[in-house]
């Protein structure tokens, strides 16, 4: 078995998509006709995104959708890279909200909070240091 994808339930996959490939400069990958349902190139894992609508076609009990108003969920995505002041404030520049500001853990690596242009908690934070 292979985890392959994280699909996020949103408003507008076409504006996320944009937010996505404008705050942390990942490439679309696919987006349907009907822009219900699509993808970025992120790595190995794949990030894509549906509509409430389509996800409401696939839920037949429902689901609960993201509110920027609320908490967020206790899922986050994380990105790793050795610039995060940089990229941190970039994102912000084009629509992220701040979370938690950048601090550095006990073991060394630095971490900051963001919540997306739906409310979804993204994690930006440098690599683990391996010994």
């Amino acid at each position: 078995m292979k985890y392959a994808y994280t699909i996020l339930y949103v408003e507008s996959v076409s504006e996320t998509i944009e937010f996505y490939e404008k705050a942390f400069g990942f490439n679309r990958k696919f987006l349907t006709p009907e822009s219900d349902y699509g993808e970025l190139i992120s790595g190995e894992t794949t990030i894509a995104f549906a509509s409430i609508e389509l996800g409401n076609s696939n839920f037949k009990r429902g689901f609960e959708k993201i509110s920027k108003s609320q908490k967020p969920f206790g899922v986050e995505l994380v990105f790793t890279t050795e610039n995060i002041e940089k990229d941190f404030q970039s994102a912000i520049n084009f629509g992220a909200t701040e979370f938690e500001p950048i601090t550095e853990k006990p073991w060394g690596q630095k971490v900051g909070y963001l919540r997306d242009n739906n409310g979804f908690l993204i994690e930006i934070c440098t690599p683990m240091k391996t010994e």
